[in-house]
């Protein structure tokens, strides 16, 4: 038996003695996958799989020569839509005395890990989900008690009157959240395997979904197999829910096969970058529950974009920029836009004196209700920010996204409990509270030539910070000698169209240096992909002037390990 599915095997095992009050197996943990897959799990592992009964059915002989795990419902991804979806089946399961098995599947090294903190929080669906999450220890604990929006120039500030209404909202840690409802979904029978990374779907012989395979681990860069090579895993469920986020690599290639876009003639979907720190603040400084919101400065009236500051507790603040990535100016670099923000006078009198905690970057949703693509296709449904569920105008998505999850979950559980259709999931969301809150937005593409290189000032090392230095703070680790899973369609476009055209845009728009312009032997410049920097956050592949990028799934357990705050 693989190593990967003995952990699998492990997982469960761990959870089946959770539920008998006994201590899990050595080395076992539900929520994380230390010191990576490929050299953890030895043959003591290698026995009958007993825990897999029921709807659960285990196979060795699949013709890919993988091994192989079904179960009722597969989930891709343990963020809010995908665990809420795994939280509710399991409720209708207990509601209507019907066992159901679900999985959820997470790329991250554990629940929470590619989730940043700061988030002001909707608690509308998580009251629905768990009604009595006040009770139960969720860390949803910091009442909005202030919400400023203010308009910045270079030097002052202008308070304006405040579009948003957080009356009643929190600002939390989205990662503990997350990691909270892993434990909930745990208790209610859930089987979630972090650091595993779905990278393929699988279908049938009539073109309907049937599952996820992971990664194969062990790939060297020439794509030769190493000693520790080992067959990734295929999940195959009976209804498969793609929970992947923002441009979720699946579901994008779902949207794409089954022309979901066309079906419902939406627009197409359209992107910002969100940049982000946790810092730790002068006590004397923290107001917890506050939040602010700002336009203007340091971006362009052209440049749609604008920042915020959410009051945490323990002294923490999250601090970020969000940039469209329809931003005209090419030389326009959103990672320094960020660490000039911080030089405000209003910013740099808060920041002065703390500590920076993490660094992240992630894109976002920006398309609104008329780019939500057709959310069914042949054998399950896509849910939360991978559908583009996010209301921009509120700058919130969470609620939305549980939402969208819990309803796919009813739907799901009326497939396989009354033979229905999934098409019930798309009348459901119509005919839901999401629908009434999204709206839009428009994207077009910027020309060098037109435009004047931007001269960004050095980072000071006390409020703005270097690239590597950011990129330490997001605790970003990639196994080194795998294949690169960025890839370009074609090898020639940086050359001849990026550079000479726009300038080699992928230079800047990276917020971890992925992508450098540097000469050869002959003092050409040439584009160098450093893939180990990556953290996620599928700008590239949404930016390239080209859309020469494609961002796939790295081995699972890589990527940013945001810690859980």
């Amino acid at each position: 038996m693989g190593r990967l599915l003995s952990r699998i095997i492990c997982i469960s095992r761990s959870r089946a003695s959770r539920s008998r009050s006994v201590s899990p197996p050595n080395g076992c943990s539900p929520f994380r996958n230390p010191g990576g897959l490929s050299r953890v799990w030895g043959s003591g592992l290698s026995r009958a799989p007993w825990f897999l009964s029921g709807a659960r059915t285990f196979s060795s002989g699949t013709g890919s020569g993988r091994e192989s795990i079904e179960y009722d419902v597969v989930i891709v991804g343990a963020g809010p839509a995908g665990l809420s979806a795994a939280i509710r089946l399991k409720q209708l399961c207990r509601e209507r005395d019907l066992d159901l098995s679900v999985c959820v599947v997470e790329k991250g090294a554990e629940v929470g890990a590619h989730i940043l903190s700061g988030n002001v929080f909707e608690p509308r669906a998580l009251n629905e989900l768990l009604p009595d999450w006040r009770n139960e220890e969720a860390p949803v604990d910091v009442p909005v008690l202030s919400d400023k929006f203010w308009y910045l120039t270079k030097d002052r500030t202008f308070a304006l009157p405040c579009p948003f209404n957080n009356r009643g909202n929190y600002v939390i840690s989205l990662s503990q959240l997350t990691r909270w409802m892993g434990v909930k979904a745990e208790e209610l029978g859930v089987e979630i395997y972090p650091g595993f990374a779905a990278g393929e779907v699988l279908y049938d012989s009539n073109d309907n979904v049937v599952g996820v395979g992971t990664n194969d681990m062990g790939i060297s860069k020439d794509g030769s197999k190493k000693e520790t090579f080992q067959h990734g895993v295929e999940l195959k469920g009976k209804l498969t829910l793609l929970a992947e986020g923002c441009r979720g690599s699946l579901s994008e290639k779902i949207i794409s096969k089954y022309n979901l876009r066309g079906k419902v003639q939406a627009q197409h979907q359209t992107y910002a970058l969100g940049i982000k720190e946790v810092w730790e603040i002068d006590e004397s400084k923290h107001e917890p529950g506050a939040v602010l919101h700002t336009l203007g400065w340091p971006l362009d009236h052209k440049t749609y974009g604008g920042s915020f500051v959410y009051h945490m507790k323990d002294r923490q603040v999250s601090i970020g920029l969000v940039i469209a990535l329809n931003y005209q100016n090419p030389y326009l670099n959103p990672y320094e836009e960020f660490q000039k923000f911080k030089h405000h006078p209003a910013i740099k009198s808060l920041l002065e004196g703390g500590t920076v905690i993490q660094y992240g970057a992630r894109t976002l949703n920006e398309g609104g209700f008329q780019s939500i693509p057709y959310p069914v296709f042949p054998g399950g449904a896509i849910v939360g920010c991978s559908a583009g569920f996010l209301n921009v105008p509120k700058i919130k998505g969470t609620h939305t996204a549980m939402k969208s999850g819990m309803l796919a979950a009813e739907a799901a559980f009326s497939v396989l409990s009354e033979g229905s259709s999934m098409v019930v999931y798309y009348d459901f969301l119509r005919k839901s509270w999401i629908w009434e809150e999204l709206k839009k937005a428009r994207n077009y593409r910027p020309v060098a030539k037109l435009h004047t290189p931007i001269e960004y000032p050095r980072a000071d090392g006390i409020l703005s910070f270097d690239v590597p230095t950011s990129l330490h703070r997001s605790n970003t680790n990639h196994e080194h000698d795998q294949p690169a899973h960025l890839q370009l369609r074609d090898p020639t476009i940086p050359e001849l169209v990026n550079l000479p055209e726009y300038a080699g845009p992928e230079s800047r728009y990276c917020p971890a240096r992925v992508y450098e312009y540097v000469p050869d032997e002959n003092g050409v410049l040439k584009l160098q992909i450093n893939a180990q920097n990556c953290l996620h956050c599928k700008a590239c592949d949404i930016k390239d002037p080209q859309q020469n990028i494609e961002w796939t799934v790295p081995e699972g357990g890589g990527g940013p390990g945001y810690s859980v705050m």
